[in-house]
C-alpha cells in the first residue's frame, strides 16, 4: 500500500505576510473577504509591522490608545496596503537612487612625477612596480610614481530596477530570536519553520513518542544560497572593500543551510536531511523528496521548505544584465500611452500581459507532511495532500536560459495522475492551475501554450489559471511554496486570486481553453478537487505538483481506512485544531517568537544507548532501529 503524503501544517513569510492560517493568502484577496477574516489579517500585519502592540488584554496604538480589532484594522489599513506586496524597494534593503560601487580610475602625471603621502601602515606589501618610497616621519611616507596609478573611487549610481516584492515593512525576522548575524534567508527560514510547526496544533515532543527519530526528514534549501553581507555575498566583497572575511560567512552561505538550521536549532532532528537546488523549481524539488519518502514508507514525517532573500544590488544587477528583470525604463515604455513618466512599481509584474521581465521577491515557506495513517492517528489537520511531483529536464537546448520541452512532461504527467486518481470529470470541472507566471515575454508564450494544449487534450474548455507573482514577485527557489500556500487558502475561502495586472492578454498568449481573469474567481471549494503547481527553472529545471483538496483527501482516507478510523480521527482532531488556533491567536497578539534552541538539549556521545540492533537517544523518543531490510538478498553471503 502506497502511503499518501498529507499536508498537516504550513507556515512562512512573504510580501503578503504570515502564511499560516491563510493570512498571506487573505492579503491577496482582501477586498472580497468577510469583515472578520479581513480584520484578523490586517491586525496580524499591523502587529508584524510594529504599527501596534498588545498590552493588558488590549491592542493599542503607539500612543497607548486601546483599539478594537476593527478599529485597529481601519486605522492602519492604508499603510499596510502601501507597505506590503510588490512596491518600490525600501531603504531597509538598499537605496535604489544611490547604489554604491567602485569606479576604476587611471591617474597620469601632467608634469613631473606623481607624488602623494601615505600612512606607513597602508603601504602595500610587496610594493607595486615603479613605486619609490621616501620616509617623511615615523608614521608617513612619500610615494613617487612616474608611470601613473590605477585606483578605485567609491561612487554611486541609480539602480536600473526599483521594484520588488518585499516582506512587510517593519518586520524583522532577525529580531525574533538571537540571530547572531545570520543571513536574512536563514532568519526567514527559521521563522517559517517555526510558523509551520506552530500551525500543527501537535506538540513536537508528543510526536516523537509516536514516530522514531529516523522516520523524520527535513528537505530545505535556497536556490542561490545566502548572498547578503552575512553570507557568501559578504565573503566575496570583503577583500575588495578592505574588510576581513569572517569565520561565519562561508559556512552560513551554503545552499542547504536552511535544512541544517532547522535540524539543529528548531527540531533537534537526527533524521534524514538534504537540500535540492533546481533554480526556480527548488521548492518542488524538495517537495518531491518528501513525497517520495512518505510514499515509500521510509519516513512518516517530513518538513519541506525553501527560502530566498536576494533583494540586494549585486543579485538584481546580475539578473538585469541577463535581461530578465523588468527595468524601470521598460515599464515606463509599456505605460507611455497612459501618460506615465515614472514606473508603476505596484504593476511591475504582468503575467500573460504585455510585459518586459520578472520582478524579484523574497519568501520562506515550509510544509509539514505526515503519511495518511499517522495523520489520522494524531488527529492532525488535513489541509490537503500531495500524491506526486513530476520533475523533468529540457533535453538539448539552444540556450541554457531558454525554455524547452521538459515542462510538457511534468504538466502532462501531473494531469494524467489527476485523471487516474479523480476521474475525467473532476479534472475537467474541478481543477485549476497555479502558473509559474513570471511576467516575462518568453514565459507568457511558452507556459500558456503548454497549459492550453493539455486543456484541449483533456477536454477542458475554460481552465482557471492563477499567477500570483503579480502580487508577490518572484521568490526564485521559494516561489512554488508561495503558490502552494495560496492554493491552500483558495480551498479555505473560495477565491482564486485574479491576475490584477492583466489589463489585456498579449496577442502571443495561447488561451483558447484557459480562463485568465483580472478579477478574483469565486468558486465553491467543495467542487474544486485539485490544483496544479507549476515551476519552470533556469537551466531546464521543470516541476509540476498535484495538490488535492482537504475534502478530496478526507474522502480518499475514508475509503482506505474505513468509518471507524475516521470516527476516531474526528475525536482526536478537535483538541488539535483548538491548540493550532491558540497559536494563531498568540501570533495576532504579537506573542509568537521564532523557535530557536541554541545549545539546548545537545546529545553527547556518552548519552547514547547502543546495541547491535538499535540506538536510543536520551529523552522520550522511540529507539532507532539499526537493522534495515536487506535490499540484495539474492547476492548476499
Amino acid at each position: 500500500m502506497v502511503r499518501l503524503p498529507v499536508i498537516v501544517g504550513f507556515g512562512g513569510i512573504n510580501p503578503a505576510g504570515r502564511s499560516s492560517f491563510h493570512h498571506g493568502y487573505r492579503r491577496l484577496v482582501l477586498d472580497v473577504l468577510d469583515e472578520t477574516s479581513r480584520n484578523e489579517t490586517l491586525v496580524d500585519l499591523a502587529m508584524m509591522m510594529n504599527l501596534a502592540r498588545f498590552e493588558e488584554g488590549h491592542w493599542r496604538d503607539h500612543d497607548g490608545t486601546p483599539l478594537t480589532p476593527s478599529q485597529l484594522a481601519q486605522r492602519h489599513r492604508a499603510q499596510i496596503e502601501r507597505h506590503t506586496l510588490i512596491r518600490r524597494i525600501e531603504q531597509s534593503h538598499f537605496d535604489v537612487d544611490a547604489v554604491p560601487f567602485n569606479r576604476k580610475l587611471t591617474l597620469q602625471p601632467l608634469a613631473g612625477p606623481l607624488e602623494f603621502a601615505l600612512p606607513v601602515r597602508q603601504l602595500p606589501e610587496p610594493l607595486p612596480p615603479g613605486w619609490q618610497v621616501t620616509p617623511i616621519d615615523r608614521r608617513q611616507v612619500k610615494v613617487t610614481l612616474t608611470d601613473g596609478l590605477d585606483l578605485f573611487l567609491p561612487d554611486q549610481k541609480k539602480a536600473l530596477v526599483s521594484s520588488a516584492g518585499q516582506l512587510p515593512s517593519g518586520f524583522d525576522p532577525g529580531a525574533l530570536y538571537p540571530s547572531r548575524n545570520h543571513p536574512r534567508a536563514l532568519q526567514m527560514a527559521l521563522y517559517a519553520a517555526s510558523d509551520a510547526i506552530g500551525s500543527l496544533g501537535i506538540d513536537w515532543n508528543s510526536l516523537l513518542k509516536r514516530v522514531a527519530p529516523d522516520q523524520i526528514a527535513v528537505y530545505a534549501s535556497s536556490s542561490m544560497g545566502q548572498l547578503d553581507d552575512n553570507g557568501t555575498g559578504g565573503m566575496y566583497k570583503a577583500p575588495y572593500l578592505g574588510k576581513r572575511i569572517s569565520s561565519k560567512q562561508l559556512p552560513l552561505g551554503f545552499a542547504e543551510m536552511p535544512a541544517d538550521f532547522v535540524n539543529a536549532y528548531v527540531l533537534g532532528s537526527v533524521g534524514a536531511t538534504g537540500g535540492a537546488v533546481g533554480a526556480c523549481a527548488t521548492f518542488l524539488y524538495n517537495l518531491r523528496s518528501g513525497v517520495e519518502d512518505i510514499r515509500s514508507g521510509r519516513r512518516r514525517v517530513v518538513l519541506v521548505g525553501a527560502t530566498e532573500a536576494v533583494i540586494n544590488p549585486e543579485a538584481m544587477e546580475g539578473y538585469a544584465a541577463m535581461g530578465a528583470l523588468a527595468e524601470d525604463a521598460e515599464l515606463v515604455d509599456l505605460d507611455r500611452k497612459l501618460g506615465l513618466t515614472e514606473p508603476d512599481h505596484r504593476r511591475a509584474c504582468r503575467p500573460f500581459n504585455y510585459n518586459c521581465g520578472f520582478t524579484m521577491g523574497e519568501s520562506a515557506q515550509f510544509l509539514v507532511l505526515f503519511d495518511d495513517a499517522l495523520a489520522l492517528e494524531m488527529g492532525a489537520q488535513i489541509h490537503g495532500a500531495v500524491p506526486m511531483v513530476s520533475v523533468h529536464a529540457d533535453g538539448f537546448k539552444k540556450s541554457i536560459a531558454g525554455p524547452g520541452v521538459g515542462n510538457y512532461l511534468t504538466v502532462g504527467k501531473a494531469m494524467a495522475t489527476a485523471r487516474d486518481l479523480l476521474g475525467e470529470a473532476k479534472l475537467r470541472h474541478g481543477s485549476y492551475m497555479h502558473a509559474h507566471g513570471t511576467g516575462t515575454p518568453q514565459n507568457r508564450v511558452t507556459e500558456s501554450r503548454i497549459f492550453n494544449e493539455f486543456a484541449k487534450l483533456h477536454g477542458i474548455e475554460q481552465w482557471p489559471v492563477a499567477a500570483i507573482k503579480c502580487y508577490l514577485g518572484h521568490a526564485l527557489g521559494a516561489a512554488a511554496g508561495d503558490q502552494i500556500a495560496t492554493a491552500l487558502g483558495v480551498w479555505r475561502h473560495g477565491f482564486i486570486p485574479g491576475i490584477f495586472t492583466l489589463d489585456q492578454i498579449a496577442e502571443d498568449v495561447h488561451h483558447s481553453h484557459l480562463r485568465l481573469e483580472r478579477d478574483h474567481i469565486e468558486i465553491d471549494p467543495r467542487q474544486l478537487s485539485a490544483a496544479f503547481i507549476n515551476a519552470k527553472g533556469f537551466g531546464g529545471n521543470n516541476a509540476t505538483a498535484l495538490l488535492l483538496s482537504p475534502l478530496q483527501t478526507e474522502s480518499m482516507l475514508a475509503r482506505r481506512h474505513g468509518r471507524e478510523a475516521i470516527a476516531r480521527y474526528w475525536s482526536e482532531a478537535e483538541p488539535v485544531r483548538e491548540r493550532a488556533e491558540a497559536h494563531d491567536r498568540s501570533a495576532l497578539r504579537g506573542e509568537v517568537r521564532t523557535r530557536y534552541q541554541f545549545g539546548e538539549g545537545v546529545c553527547e556521545e556518552r548519552d547514547l544507548l547502543l546495541s547491535p540492533e538499535a540506538l536510543l537517544l536520551p529523552g522520550d523518543s522511540l529507539p532507532i532501529a539499526l537493522r534495515e531490510e536487506n535490499p540484495y538478498p539474492d547476492i548476499s553471503g
